[in-house]
This record gives structure tokens, C-alpha cells and sequence, in this order.
């Protein structure tokens, strides 16, 4: 673990894993390598029209949950997001 600084030299914040290939681990679990491959790229398309309104909104609304899951994990660098 590192502590970062921001730009006036006070703490901003801990970097725990300094590399994609460092294991950590959470809540007693088992230290892992951050996760990557080509299942985790973004979720694209949309529900066509051979489902009903209401079946293509929910498919759509999963598809942007999936999407925004997916952009936080990145975010935080617990997954690669991409092969």
C-alpha cells in the first residue's frame, strides 16, 4: 500500500495493488489479480423490435445498468474492462 498526495502535498488517498498482477483480497476472501479479458467489454446493441415495449425497455435498462457496473469497476481499476 501507498499513500498518494495531491498537488499541495497533503494525503489524498491509498493505492492498494501497485500493478495489475498484485493479489488483494477483501472481507477475508482470497487475494486475486485484477480481472481482465474480453468479457468484460461494454454490453452493446439494444432489444429489437421483436419484443414488446415494455420487454425491449427492460432489456435496454439492464444493458445500461450492465454498462455503468461495468465503467465503475474500471473506474476503480478493479477490472481491466477490456482483452
Amino acid at each position: 500500500m501507498t499513500q498518494r498526495q495531491n498537488s499541495d502535498g497533503n494525503p489524498d488517498g491509498n493505492v492498494y495493488g501497485q500493478s495489475p498482477s498484485d493479489k488483494i483480497a477483501f472481507y477475508g476472501g482470497t487475494p486475486i489479480a485484477q480481472r481482465s479479458g474480453a468479457a468484460q467489454a461494454a454490453v452493446a446493441g439494444s432489444a429489437g423490435g421483436t419484443y414488446t415495449a415494455t420487454e425491449q425497455t427492460l432489456i435496454n435498462n439492464l444493458a445500461t445498468l450492465a454498462n455503468e457496473l461495468r465503467a465503475t469497476m474500471v473506474a476503480l481499476n478493479a477490472i481491466k474492462g477490456s482483452a
